[in-house]
């Protein structure tokens, strides 16, 4: 995890599956809810319209017996490539502008390369999302959506 200016979080995370796969694993609703809570609690939505104008929206029950939930509209897709999307969480007021996540997938032969570029429409809420911890949570989930892309390439093959 970088920040590239005052605004903005990029995390790249490498993959060791092909870029279809962890496209797939990154969209596909019955196993974003395997991912997305990493270690820290259960999925109990999925929910993923998957077009321009289509909306999306993950609920979790944490650990800690709270519920965690976050929506937002995709605003550009190239399937199997890129994702732009808004990000709102539920529980605190909406910032305008909205945040904004640009989400590259490049391949790089059987491995994949993830840039999520998310950009907040002030330091103040960038700093908010940092201070989180959704750097600690989403390398679990990543971890977890490599196991999962790994799993849909050979089921029989593990990571290494």
């Amino acid at each position: 995890m970088t920040l590239p200016t005052d605004t903005e979080i990029l995390v790249v995370r490498e993959f060791d599956a092909p870029r279809e796969l962890v496209y797939k694993a990154y969209t596909t609703p019955e196993l974003v809810q395997r991912w997305w809570p990493g270690r820290r609690g259960t999925m109990t939505s999925a929910e993923i319209d998957l077009r321009v104008g289509g909306s999306w929206r993950y609920v979790m029950t944490a650990t800690e017996g709270f519920e965690v939930a976050f929506h937002g509209e995709y605003l550009e897709l190239e399937p199997g490539e890129r994702i732009v999307n808004t990000e709102v969480f539920e529980g605190a007021p909406e910032p305008d502008p909205p945040v904004v996540n640009v989400i590259t997938f490049v391949a790089d032969g059987e491995r994949t390369r993830l840039e999520m570029l998310t950009r907040a429409g002030s330091q103040e809420v960038r700093d908010i999302i940092i201070g989180s911890g959704m750097e600690a949570g989403m390398q679990e989930g990543m971890d977890i959506l490599e196991e999962l892309a790994i799993e849909l390439d050979d089921p029989t093959r593990r990571p290494a």
